[in-house]
């Protein structure tokens, strides 16, 4: 056998072929692992107000991926839990860098002992100041309950304007009856829904208000007011006995 050469000549071109075989695979694989369009840069687009760059960064910590196969929805889902974040966008710049958008939350009031709500009724996990949260009006309602107050608390608003007043807290009952104060000091029982919803029952009181209690000396102004009659309110004046 070894003495014939046509033969060793081609045992020895199967084991090159082999061998080729073998490296062209390992060559492939090693391909395969290796980042061939790697992510250089994660910009983010304006200055948010309440979202540290230490927390993005904490965020995005570990994230994968190379350009084309980065998972933009996890990295999304990661920034969108972070207290502030309301909505994130992320989009792909060639070659290698990734633009994310951040749309924070701004707050509209405060919810409940803790926790507070944006412009758009939603529940957030937020943290402002003491000083600076206690300048916002107060809210509070069932749970789930948060865009409707806070769509009632804008439309109270809108009808007390005649009278230079404004919501400082508006409450919504479990028997899902209205309560309302004023940056005033003026307490308002509204009750509930029925025929006819809160907001006439307001409405009528703050048209009353210039030939009725507008009328009172600054001392006889009441503390409180029950709208919860059909044809009328009552009030409640410390100042007044019997």
């Amino acid at each position: 056998m070894w003495a014939d050469a046509r033969l060793l000549n081609a045992c020895a071109g199967t084991l090159a072929a082999l061998a080729a075989v073998a490296l062209l695979y390992a060559a492939f694989a090693a391909l395969g692992r290796a980042v061939l369009f790697p992510l250089r840069e994660l910009e983010v687009l304006g200055t948010p107000a309440h979202t540290t760059r230490v927390e993005i960064e904490r965020a995005v910590a570990g994230f994968g991926g190379d350009f084309f196969t980065a998972d933009l929805d996890a990295l999304r889902a990661r920034l969108e839990r972070l207290p502030w974040v309301r909505r994130v966008e992320v989009r792909r710049i060639w070659p290698g860098r990734l633009v994310v958008r951040l749309e924070e939350h701004v707050a509209l009031a405060r919810w409940g002992e803790a926790g507070l709500v944006n412009v758009h009724g939603e529940l957030f996990a937020g943290r402002l100041p003491p000083e600076v949260a206690a300048q916002l009006p107060l809210l509070a309602g069932p749970a789930g309950s948060e865009a409707e107050v806070a769509r009632r608390y804008r439309r109270f608003g809108e009808i007390l304007r005649p009278l230079d007043d404004s919501p400082e807290r508006v409450i919504l009952t479990a028997r899902r009856a209205w309560q309302l104060r004023t940056a005033g000091g003026l307490e308002i029982e509204l009750g509930r829904d029925r025929q006819e919803p809160v907001e006439a029952r307001l409405a009528r009181f703050v048209a009353a208000h210039p030939a009725t209690l507008g009328r009172l000396a600054r001392a006889a102004q009441p503390r409180l007011v029950d709208l919860r009659y059909p044809d009328g309110f009552a009030l409640r004046v410390p100042e007044w006995k019997g």
